[in-house]
């Protein structure tokens, strides 16, 4: 039983790792599709997206959730609406990435739970500890350097982390799988991804095909097509490791996508980071071990505490036990 535990907890590690390791270098990709734009790379991931997961639950034969989810317009608007708001996060982050603001776009993820926690507050009504209002006061000050840094509000930063917070809390709310959301929301964005699709193919301005006079070619095309499956499987790959490890596990692996893409985007791609950056980042880190710290405190906490009431019910006789010995 403990080897099968152990065997479990392992592979819902390599799976996390796997995700958030693909979803890390992810940059190294979307300059692959170039020269389409981002709005034609995104209508194509939104497009095969669907393709993909709608296979990967064809082979697993999850149907069963459909029916029932018809019947619930309040949760099929709200995955309207995620997947609205998804489009956004992964068009700028797609436009950020091959525009060359790649470390911009994985301080966006960086910030992202402190964005989170800010909502909670203010729509949830949840009360933070003293670590969390310490972690968002460091946050903020992040933000004010690093705006002095770039000389303008890391726009496309801010607008990940509110898109992705946004798209958390909803969500939260339709309570669905990672593979079962993925074709709602794809299915919701399908008709108007086609429509721009076949809009740019019949004004000459699309990619997808095009092989005339040598241009773009088929290999273009077969990767266009592979953002689709790229899209899906991370999810998949997240989806067995939520199932097998604890949340604060993969609460510590989410730092790895922004932890890859930054690198990607100073190691790789060159991107400049003067000392005001560096130290705004820094503010970012510091924020983010802060909320490390109060998140493992509080589970070593949680767990000191339910040892401690197993110890007493063990200690505490059973009322049948002893009424049996007294007689």
């Amino acid at each position: 039983m403990a080897e099968t535990t152990g065997r479990e907890a392992r592979t819902g590690l390599w799976n996390g790792f796997a995700a958030y390791g693909i979803w890390g270098l992810f940059p190294l990709f979307w300059p692959l599709l170039e020269p389409a734009g981002a709005a034609d790379i995104l209508a194509n991931r939104m497009t095969w997206s669907l393709v993909a997961v709608a296979l990967m639950l064809l082979v697993q034969r999850r149907w069963a959730w459909i029916r029932p989810l018809l019947a619930q317009p309040r949760r099929l608007a709200l995955s309207a609406l995620a997947a609205a708001v998804i489009s956004v996060n992964w068009g700028v982050y797609i436009w950020g990435v091959n525009s060359g603001h790649v470390v911009e776009t994985s301080l966006g993820y960086f910030i992202n739970p402190l964005v989170t926690i800010a909502f909670g507050v203010l729509v949830l009504r949840e009360r933070l500890r003293r670590a969390q209002w310490v972690a968002v006061g460091i946050g903020a000050a992040a933000v004010a350097v690093l705006s002095l840094a770039y000389g303008r509000l890391p726009w496309i930063a801010l607008t990940l982390a509110l898109s992705f917070a946004t798209y958390g809390l909803l969500k939260k709310k339709i309570a669905l799988g990672g593979l079962e959301s993925l074709a709602l929301e794809s299915a919701a964005m399908f008709p108007f991804a086609v429509a721009y699709l076949v809009y740019l193919a019949a004004t000459g301005q699309g990619t997808l095909g095009r092989t005339v006079a040598g241009e773009y070619g088929w290999g273009h095309s077969g990767l266009l097509m592979l953002s689709g499956l790229i899209t899906a499987v991370p999810l998949m790959c997240f989806g067995a490791a939520a199932v097998r490890v604890p949340l604060t596990t993969l609460g510590l692996l989410q730092y790895l996508a922004p932890v890859f893409q930054f690198l990607i985007g100073v190691a790789v791609f060159h991107e400049s980071m003067p000392p005001a950056r560096w130290a705004g980042f820094a503010l970012v880190w510091a924020a983010l071990a802060v909320l490390t710290w109060d998140a493992l405190r509080r589970v070593r906490a949680e767990r000191t505490t339910a040892a401690r009431r197993t110890a007493v019910a063990d200690t505490v006789p059973d009322p049948a036990v002893a009424a049996e010995t007294a007689s």
